[in-house]
């Protein structure tokens, strides 16, 4: 899911704007706490305190799998209402891309992982959302969101970050001197440098990131690579990058090249391998990294 939510928050008047940011509360680092606030709301399926968190006035809005709804609270408090009396046991939203594009305005890309249980059977779901929330009388309210329909969860044989880390990718402009620090260091080393394109708000990207840092991984990356993540952002960002290694975006992300110390490609992936968490496991990972560690025969690409 990408922040197309901001492109409607930005598309709203200056007025509408103004008559929004009233208020300037600070969002932690590490939490946001209205958003814990919300999920108490949505776990008990109290629809009254779940549509009192959208304002007002201006109204709402929110874009939804059927289109984009004008009275985000009276949408957005029926469905999240109705997840209770089917079940809903627990609610686990993971902050995956978290910013402030202005004083005032918090924008959150989500995975909220949904827990139901019955006395038949017990399962999981997911839903994808981005929310704009914005301080307005002095607390936070949600003015627009965006949000898929729930999914069954899909089994994911990797493992996958309690806390995702929400600054995973820097900023898009630091990618080349990132990577000119990576070569360098390479070349002093002798190891190689692990490219990975992706986003923060990519999900599959913060796992790959989880298994590589996993016990199983963990030396084998530390001992022969260099690890740089290359921030795509919402896909108009690094794509010099892209074409510079031979990494087709448009197949997904997380996607990887290995490059040698002299900037040299080895190898990238070209089908989005890895784009899925849900297909591949730990032994595809190492297979990756041992085929194309420093030590292994395997011959360099020709230069196209």
């Amino acid at each position: 899911m990408t922040l197309l939510a901001l492109f409607f928050f930005e598309g709203r008047s200056a007025t509408a704007q103004s008559a929004v940011v009233q208020a300037s509360p600070s969002p932690g680092t590490a939490k946001f706490a209205p958003l814990d606030r919300w999920k108490a709301a949505v776990l008990t399926g109290d629809m009254a305190t779940i549509k009192a968190f959208y304002i007002s006035d201006p109204r709402a809005f929110a874009q939804t799998p059927q289109g984009k709804i004008s009275d985000a609270a009276a949408e957005e408090s029926d469905f999240w209402s109705r997840l209770a009396p089917a079940g809903l046991s627990d609610i686990v939203p993971k902050i995956l891309e978290q910013d402030s594009p202005q004083p005032g305005v918090t924008s959150l890309v989500l995975r909220i992982e949904l827990k139901f249980q019955s006395k038949a059977e017990s399962h999981q779901s997911v839903v994808s959302v981005a929310q704009v929330w914005v301080g307005q009388d002095d607390d936070w309210h949600i003015f627009v969101t965006q949000r898929s329909d729930a999914e069954p969860s899909p089994t994911i044989r990797l493992p996958e970050p309690k806390i995702p880390n929400t600054h995973l990718y820097p900023e898009g402009a630091e990618a080349h001197r990132d990577l000119d620090a990576a070569i360098a260091a390479a070349q002093a080393d002798h190891k190689r440098v692990l490219v990975i394109f992706g986003a923060n708000w990519c999900y599959d990207c913060h796992v790959l990131d989880s298994a590589m840092k996993s016990q199983q991984l963990a030396s084998m990356v530390a001992d022969n690579y260099h690890v740089v993540h290359i921030n795509i952002e919402e896909g108009k960002s690094n794509s010099d990058l892209a074409d510079r290694f031979q990494v087709p975006l448009d197949k997904g992300i997380p996607s990887l090249a290995v490059i040698d110390g002299s900037g040299q490609l080895i190898t990238s992936q070209k089908q989005g391998e890895f784009e899925s968490a849900a297909k591949i496991g730990i032994e595809d990972i190492s297979a990756f990294l041992n085929r194309w560690n420093p030590l292994s025969p395997s011959k360099t690409l020709p230069k196209s």
